[in-house]
């Protein structure tokens, strides 16, 4: 499955970073950024929970979408209004948490 291409193929500009540092870095750099869609587990100073709770705060409008195969976090440790994908999600399924943004 190749995420970036699904969502390309939907029509969706997407910036690919490989670490939370870099996606807190290019969030300063690029506001108008409205989704982030990220991984539990990454590489960095934090963990893809530990991310979308950052930019919760930070950036309180983002679309957050949260994806996981191993990991199943309790709604209660996302943040508020997070779609979390359970690994391996359907196209349709990522898509639809997308269009949160639109």
């Amino acid at each position: 499955m190749n995420t970036v291409a699904m969502v390309e193929d939907a029509g969706y500009e997407v910036v690919d970073v490989s670490n939370a540092d870099d996606a807190i870095l290019l969030l300063e750099a690029r506001p108008e950024i409205r989704v982030v869609f990220s991984d539990i587990e990454m590489p960095g100073s934090m963990d893809g929970l530990k991310l979308i709770h950052t930019i919760r705060r930070r950036w309180p409008p983002a679309v957050l979408i949260l994806a996981s195969g191993r990991i199943m976090p309790h709604i209660e440790d996302m943040p508020r209004d997070t779609a979390f994908l359970r690994k391996p999600y359907a196209e349709r399924d990522l898509l639809k948490a997308l269009e949160a943004a639109a």
